[in-house]
């Protein structure tokens, strides 16, 4: 039987010992967060296309590479939609002293495409900030989304041929992996979302 030779393993359990060091430094947990709720595990989100304000495609490859808020909702909300976007217009502002909006982005998501025209959309969301992209697609295509980021949404029936929708007021994280990795649940603070957004980029970008 072969014996052990300390003078072979001690060289190799070194570099074993190195390595395992190597993937603890660059695996750092995540950082303390204000309002922001991260998933144990980020969720895969599928593949999809939507047309965005200007008219060109919106696909899930565009959120690579910088952290995106995603808001799913409609122009013609009466409440929820303008306070969140007013609410993410602080936030920009916040960023945007500190010098990061080249690595966030807003994607605001209208769920009522019969309604919101690319041209109606850019109206809107440029309102708010014209650094916000809007966005919309087929209903199968929104659905799709809705479902993956855990935003949900119905059509809801009114007087008259007319129609509201219910939706999430939620605020989906897509991580610079296109990743979701967590959310901002309501009620919304500008200040608190701008303290963890910087954090997240100091974590990881």
């Amino acid at each position: 039987m072969k014996r052990f030779h300390p003078r072979i393993a001690r060289p190799a359990l070194a570099l074993i010992a190195l390595t395992l060091a190597g993937c603890n430094i660059h695996s750092a947990p995540p950082p303390a967060l204000e309002v922001a709720q991260l998933f144990p595990v980020p969720r895969t989100v599928p593949g999809f296309t939507l047309t965005r304000s200007d008219g060109q495609p919106l696909m899930h490859a565009d959120w690579k590479g910088r952290y995106t808020l995603v808001f799913m909702g409609y122009t013609h909300c009466p409440d929820i939609c303008p306070t969140t976007l007013l609410t993410l217009r602080s936030l920009w502002g916040a960023l945007r002293k500190a010098g990061l909006t080249d690595r966030v982005a807003v994607e605001f998501i209208s769920v009522d495409p019969g309604r919101d025209t690319p041209k109606r959309l850019a109206e809107y969301v440029h309102w708010f900030d014209p650094a916000f992209t809007g966005a919309t697609g087929s209903a199968a295509e929104l659905g799709k989304i809705s479902r993956a980021l855990m935003l949900p949404f119905k059509i809801v029936p009114g007087a008259h041929g007319g129609y509201s929708v219910d939706h999430s007021a939620t605020l989906a994280i897509i991580g610079p992996d296109a990743r979701e990795i967590g959310v901002f649940m309501p009620p919304l603070h500008a200040a608190p979302m701008a303290a963890d957004l910087k954090r997240l980029l100091a974590w990881k970008s």
